[in-house]
């Protein structure tokens, strides 16, 4: 009944955009058309059936007017393409559903006049002068597949892809509707060089001062003795550094001294300590945009995790030493976005953690990390460097241990105390530089393996030779390019 309803009113409709169209601007409705046209005109003179392709907007309708009078008109799928016969030379043809059909016009005597094959799809016009005025520089094309837009042409970048990728989708109203066909002109290859330097500083210093003393006092031994620990690094640096003054002697059972007079004896320790740790690593590693690269200088070292069934123990392997991973994305010409995650670890004693066995030779003590790691993601030109830099750690320590009470006496307290300091500074610069790069042909490069020869048995015992002598041909390509990479 509703369908009985809104015909008459979609027939004066479309009237009215007959009455607003000339007829001589009419052109027939070809496959890459998107329905800019309205009217299809039909010809039968040559007295065979007449047979057209038409593309047709969803919700839009198109004016079929035939040069013979039609009295039927068979559509296959009535639900994608709905026709009214308006006069026996005009017919109105409406499309509602995406999809493919045809429609069949026969005169009186039931015979065929013409026919057309429908493809209704969405009506991309509107996306594709979006997208025009979006994205001026490339020569992307929407064009619609039943319910699917499908984008095809080049852009520059993966920012600008996904971007239009977003307004088909809104124009398509789900995203699984977008078919991405999209080219990036420019290259998708990244390399990315680091620079990791760390410099580590330490200074420890102990001093202190232990005092013995003995004698017999009318036939009673008597004996006094001060011994100071170090309280920060537990025990002193070295026992034998150090000096003594005086000599305890020892009383026997008649009160007298063996080995000397009464004495007071005086060790003094003193010792200082300083170590420096330098690390320095420079990988080169190239990637494709948006995929992951990593790099590892350094080991893993076992980790007991679980035991199985049987008992024996299963082991997980931690990684340590200069590690990089980065993910590139290049959003345009010369520009990429880094995703870095950078680290320098080494096993310590400090926070290690011991298994206990049934012995103590079946103790097992699992070694801790040392980390400095650092995350971040910027946006660099192609061949733009920039630094993570100042990451410094600065601990500073110092413990007195000391006799108490005696320490505080003026001058004197000196002696009945020890002194026990620590100074660390670490710091961690980390340099990044991203390129553009293509691929070169393999004789552009060069290897640190190039031109090396084994010496001969002469050569290494008489001149002390590790590798022979040679020379490279300076005119070959190799030669042109000493060692490392081509940045392009």
């Amino acid at each position: 009944m509703m369908r009985r309803i809104l015909r008459p009113l979609l027939i004066s409709m479309a009237a009215a955009v007959i009455a607003a169209v000339p007829c001589s601007a009419a052109s027939p409705l070809t496959d890459d058309s998107t329905g800019s046209a309205r009217v299809v005109q039909v010809s039968t003179r040559n007295g065979t059936s007449a047979h057209q392709r038409i593309t047709l907007g969803l919700g839009k309708a198109a004016i079929v007017e035939i040069d013979a009078d039609a009295r039927d008109v068979l559509v296959s799928n009535p639900d994608i393409v709905d026709a009214v016969v308006r006069t026996p030379r005009r017919i109105f043809l409406m499309g509602q559903k995406g999809g493919q059909t045809n429609a069949f016009f026969f005169d009186g005597q039931g015979k065929q006049i013409a026919s057309i094959d429908i493809r209704v799809e969405k009506d991309t016009t509107d996306l594709a002068k979006l997208i025009k005025l979006s994205f001026p520089d490339t020569d992307i094309k929407a064009q619609a597949i039943n319910d699917t837009v499908v984008l095809t042409g080049h852009v520059a970048s993966a920012a600008e892809s996904q971007r239009a990728q977003e307004l088909a989708a809104k124009f398509a109203g789900d995203d699984k509707k977008v078919v991405n066909v999209l080219q990036i002109r420019s290259s998708e290859q990244v390399m990315l060089k680091v620079r990791i330097s760390e410099m580590q500083r330490s200074i420890a210093k102990q001093l202190g001062i232990d005092l013995s003393a003995a004698g017999a006092v009318g036939g009673v031994p008597m004996a006094i003795a001060t011994s100071n620990p170090y309280g920060l690094v537990g025990s002193a640096l070295s026992d034998l550094s150090g000096g003594q003054i005086g000599s305890v002697c020892t009383a026997n059972a008649n009160g007298t001294c063996t080995g000397g007079r009464n004495n007071v004896q005086g060790t003094f320790k003193a010792l200082e300590q300083v170590g420096l740790l330098h690390v320095l690593a420079e990988p080169n590693l190239t990637a494709v945009s948006g995929e992951t690269a990593k790099f590892l200088a350094g080991g893993e070292f076992p980790v007991p995790v679980s035991r199985d069934r049987d008992g024996n123990i299963t082991v997980d392997y931690k990684k340590y030493g200069v590690g990089l991973s980065f993910t590139p994305v290049v959003l345009g010409p010369g520009r990429i976005s880094l995703q870095i995650s950078t680290e320098v670890s080494e096993l310590t004693s400090l926070g290690s953690y011991t298994l206990s066995g049934s012995t103590s030779s079946s103790s097992t003590t699992l070694p801790a990390l040392a980390v400095r790691r650092a995350e971040t993601t910027v946006e660099v030109p192609s061949g733009g460097s920039f630094s993570i830099a100042g990451l410094m750690q600065h601990n500073t320590k110092q413990v007195l241990d000391a006799f108490p009470g005696a320490k505080d006496l003026p001058i004197l307290g000196a002696l009945f105390r020890s002194r026990d300091f620590s100074n660390e500074e670490t710091e961690l610069v980390v340099i990044v530089t991203a390129y553009l790069v293509k691929p070169v042909q393999e004789a552009k490069f060069s290897a640190p393996t190039d031109g090396f020869v084994p010496p001969t048995d002469l050569e290494t015992i008489l001149l002390g030779r590790l590798n022979a002598v040679y020379s490279q041909d300076k005119t070959s390509a190799r030669a042109e390019v000493p060692g490392g990479y081509i940045v392009q």
